[in-house]
């Protein structure tokens, strides 16, 4: 498959990745290379306090208008904080991509941060907070990174009530000028757009200002945790393990460790524990695998009283996939992911975040390797990180208390 792909880095620094597509939309995000991550304990939350603002009003729009602006021409936008970066991004017909750039880049150079706004937002995100928290399917992975890291990565990426109350204007609009500028910043459009007008639009608005990333440190761990709640009648508990950063080739030997046992109503978890057993509805595995820290996870919708049940089958299931796993089942898994790439790159939206994702992680163009990646994945790899998943997890489970 043939990939029409650019990147750039400019003379300020910023970072411009663009995929060239025929349909008439573009997908387009404005990324700062820091997150959760890169936050003291004292401050968690803050990058995630500055993505609520910037969506609150500019010098010369509106919060009603930075919506309009996007939405009345057809657009959706959003925003995201994750350990790793601040993003804002809209998907948006084509035709429109001079608005989408204009807006964003309003929103990330001119962010008023008006006071009563600030202290609106806190509000709002004091609710964010009660979501998580009385959401039992996220509220438990919110919890089992507690369980894998100390440091800032054992507070929530959103903060804690605590710190949200601590939080000033003045210490946001200080750190937006710190992190916000053009060299700590990736431009990423997937669609049907002119890359050179993309690059011209950038030197001709944002200067040449420099700006630093601060860096925390924090290490692995493995925890075990049961927390009991009223008013809920399922157990929901997710088993999750260390596996390969994304510098480390054999993060792609995790990959498809983690589609082998529960990505899907193939894999081997989602046979063994409801279609054999029925002992949940929902199974699933997952991975967060990044440049600083990454681990893998399968998360159980169940009964309290089969827990350990469950607990035991997932054991079982890794030490005979790290005994008995043969060429043919790899093949399969291989097939299976390479089919899921592909699926994947048909949105552009999802595209845009893919590239973002994987030059955060180092380069955008190791993504087009992707395919490569996996079919070089050894066997003797997936077998020796399921047996280290058996000997070395973290085990989180929120449960009905009676």
């Amino acid at each position: 498959m043939e990939f029409n792909f650019k990147k750039k880095i400019l003379g300020n620094g910023m970072t411009i990745l663009f995929e060239k597509r025929k349909l008439p939309l573009v997908s387009v995000a404005f990324a700062v290379r820091n997150g959760g991550i890169n936050e003291s304990l004292s401050e968690k939350g803050i990058s995630h306090f500055i993505e609520h603002m910037l969506y609150k009003g500019t010098k010369t729009r509106t919060s009603k208008k930075i919506a309009e602006e996007i939405e009345k021409n057809g657009g959706v936008l959003n925003g995201f904080t994750s350990e790793l970066t601040t993003a804002y991004w809209c998907k948006i017909p084509s035709i429109y991509l001079k608005t989408a750039l204009d807006v964003l880049s309003d929103m990330i150079k001119n962010s008023v941060f008006e006071e009563k706004e600030f202290e609106k937002e806190r509000k709002v995100i004091f609710e964010e907070i009660k979501m998580r928290r009385d959401t039992p399917r996220v509220h438990v992975f919110d919890e089992v990174q507690k369980c894998l890291y100390d440091g800032t990565m054992a507070i929530d990426s959103i903060g804690t009530y605590e710190i949200m109350n601590s939080i000033t204007q003045e210490k946001i609009i200080n750190k937006f000028k710190q992190i916000y500028k053009p060299n700590n910043m990736i431009l990423c459009v997937v669609g049907d757009a002119d890359f050179n007008e993309i690059v011209d639009f950038v030197e001709n608005n944002f200067n040449n200002e420099k700006g630093i990333v601060p860096t925390q440190k924090f290490n692995l761990k493995n925890d075990f945790k049961i927390e009991k709640r009223k008013g809920i009648d399922q157990a929901n508990l997710v088993f999750a393990y260390h596996v390969p950063i994304s510098g480390d080739k054999k993060h792609y030997a995790a990959e498809v460790l983690n589609i082998l046992m529960a990505g899907g109503m193939s894999s081997r978890l989602f046979s063994e524990i409801r279609e054999k057993r029925n002992l949940a509805y929902s199974i699933h595995g997952g991975s967060d695998i990044n440049k600083d820290f990454a681990y893998s996870f399968v998360y159980a919708g169940i009964t309290k009283e089969n827990m350990d049940l469950v607990k035991e089958l997932i054991l079982k299931e890794f030490e005979k996939v790290s005994e008995n796993l043969d060429e043919f089942e790899l093949a399969q898994v291989k097939k299976q992911i390479i089919g899921n790439y592909h699926l994947e790159m048909e949105d552009s939206q999802t595209q845009m975040m893919n590239l973002l994702f994987s030059e955060i992680d180092g380069d955008a163009k190791e993504f087009y390797e992707y395919e490569k990646n996996i079919m070089d994945v050894k066997l003797g790899d997936v077998k020796e990180l399921a047996k280290k998943a058996k000997e070395k997890y973290s085990f989180f489970a929120l449960i009905p208390e009676e």
